[in-house]
């Protein structure tokens, strides 16, 4: 009894004692639990050194060889000011090459000469005396331009955010007359201005110029049917241009200006490059090299770089550009049935759902405020854009392709939980974003109408034909909705058109915006077009803009995929 006594009053002591032991037993449990959780997506590296290192190998074995080809100019010509000219600036014939090889370059300081295409390669000229020993070094400013106004443009009045180097002009010291000269630099352009600046006593020429021009699209796409409409085929041949500019080592979004890969980029340019060149190992080498260069917590990359050696543009996170990267893989698949490729890209392609997870709602919705602070979320470049309802498709976009893709390898069973994503997430679009009254959707907050709002939330299957194509003809009737400002949104756009039977439509839009770039005279696709601005650039200078532009391709794509609707 006594012991009893004693041992209630014990009891009633550590009782509380031994619940807290065990609360906090729980609640380190959890808070291990969360640590790993945070642990494995932004601390320690998500794959092995082995993973990257095989992965880094598989591209370099996937590396195409560069074809070589001589490219020389056609004639030199003149740039007059010219208001009715695109950009400004008018393009009218000079003299015979020849006849400016055999004059002496102090008759004619400023000079220009045309290629007749643009080129990418390596720039060689000739440097010959005239009349006595040469005894003195000459100096000659040479500016190369994809377009009359780069060359006419003065840069010294370039203000921008972007390295002035870009621009494409060199001042070259010849030491040794005669002599042939090749600028180490590579370079892309249609045509070239050469200034003597400072002139020796003796007379010299320039000969022989030439580009040792270099792509890895080395076969011949088939040529489309006779009947084809001539600005079809015109259109179709520039965006070949384009594309075969722009594939190097890897596919660079633009030769000029970034020289890099981006996976936007890879995604459109592999699209067409399936339906014209077919060179499938420089879409594989591509997709390795995005996989081995991701990010601690395995996401990826936006944009890597292949030199000195592969290295990604750190902490460059697009959210959208991640989910694409799926899309590009399932294509791959679908174009060459490479299951191996595929297989061991998967981890990568899965582990980029998790960035959904990461931002997802109970309403079905993306926290679009808090992806907005933690990623870029590019959909295009247009001041002004909000992307919240863009971003919610693309990532419905996402999840349907990706499930795809595990379906095709037999691993659909690892995404079982996408299918409930995916309704819910369309459901939250529809209840949250859309208008029945107008016909259109916007965002919660801002309700901004913008082609790009429609444009994916058709791709993603949120609106339904009819939805579809009622909101796409409202845009037109929507005063002061957001248009698309580059050919790589308006490419969503034609897709749109297409995927909901606006066919007619589809054909007319292409016309238009990439007819409206070869009719203003251009060899390849630009970055940046709006029809009413001929000066539209996203870094405020537009000789900065990429005049060669990868993701500016696709009508390649549309033209060869849909004969009957664009042939």
């Amino acid at each position: 009894m006594i012991l009893c006594l004693i041992c209630l009053p014990l009891h009633l002591i550590l009782k509380p004692i031994i619940i807290t032991i065990k609360k906090m037993k729980k609640i380190i449990f959890v808070s291990a639990a969360v640590f790993c959780f945070v642990l494995s997506v932004f601390g320690q590296d998500y794959y092995t050194q082995e993973e990257r290192d095989f992965r880094l190998r598989k591209a370099q074995e996937s590396m195409p060889a560069l074809s070589e080809t001589v490219k020389r100019p056609a004639k030199t010509v003149d740039m007059i000011k010219d208001s009715a000219a695109w950009q400004g600036w008018k393009v009218v014939p000079g003299s015979p090459v020849q006849t400016f090889y055999r004059t002496s370059l102090k008759a004619q300081p400023g000079f220009i000469i045309d290629f007749g295409e643009h080129v990418t390669g390596y720039f060689t000229f000739v440097v010959t005396p005239l009349n006595r020993t040469p005894d003195a070094p000459a100096r000659i400013r040479f500016t190369f331009g994809e377009v009359p106004s780069e060359i006419m443009t003065p840069f010294d009045s370039c203000r921008t955010g972007l390295s002035r180097a870009w621009l494409q002009d060199e001042i070259v010291t010849v030491m040794t007359v005669p002599d042939t000269i090749t600028i180490p630099r590579r370079l892309a352009f249609r045509y070239v201005k050469a200034e003597l600046i400072h002139a020796p006593n003796y007379d010299f020429a320039i000969s022989d110029v030439s580009c040792k021009a270099v792509t890895s699209a080395s076969s011949t796409p088939e040529p489309l049917p006779p009947a084809t409409p001539q600005i079809i085929r015109d259109i179709d041949r520039v965006g070949l241009n384009t594309l075969k500019e722009c594939m190097q080592t890897v596919y660079e979004d633009g030769p000029k200006r970034d020289q890099r890969l981006w996976i936007g980029d890879l995604y459109l340019e592999a699209l067409a490059n399936t339906y014209s060149y077919r060179n499938h190992g420089l879409t594989k080498r591509c997709l390795y090299l995005l996989a081995g260069l991701a990010d601690e917590s395995g996401f990826l990359n936006g944009t890597v770089f292949e030199r000195p050696y592969p290295h990604p543009q750190a902490k460059q996170l697009l959210l959208d550009y991640a989910l694409l990267y799926n899309v590009a893989l399932k294509d791959y698949l679908e174009a060459t049935k490479d299951y191996e490729t595929a297989g061991d890209l998967w981890e990568t392609a899965k582990k980029q759902l998790d960035i959904i997870s990461l931002y997802l709602q109970d309403n079905g919705l993306m926290d679009f405020e808090k992806a907005n602070r933690e990623w870029w979320i590019f959909i295009d470049w247009r001041d002004g854009l909000h992307r919240e309802v863009a971003l919610q498709g693309v990532a419905i976009y996402g999840l349907k392709q990706t499930y795809e893709l595990a379906k095709m390898l037999g691993r659909e069973k690892e995404l079982a939980h996408v299918p409930k994503m995916i309704k819910d997430m369309t459901n939250g679009a529809r209840r949250h974003f859309y208008d029945k009254k107008t016909g259109l959707f916007t965002g919660i907050e801002n309700k901004q109408v913008s082609w790009h709002s429609q444009l994916w939330m058709i791709l993603s299957g949120v609106a339904g034909r009819a939805e579809a194509q009622r909101a796409l003809k409202a845009l037109h009737q929507t005063k002061d909705a957001v248009r698309t400002g580059t050919p790589y949104a308006c490419h969503y756009y034609i897709q749109a058109l297409i995927q909901c039977g606006m066919t007619r439509e589809a054909k007319d839009a292409l016309i238009e915006y990439w007819g409206g770039m070869v009719h203003k005279g251009a060899d390849t696709f630009w970055e940046a077009y709006d029809p009413d601005n001929d000066f539209i650039s996203p870094y405020g200078f537009h000789p900065m803009n990429s005049y060669c532009h990868a993701w500016s391709c696709t009508p390649v794509y549309f033209i060869r995929r849909y004969p009957e609707i664009f042939q």
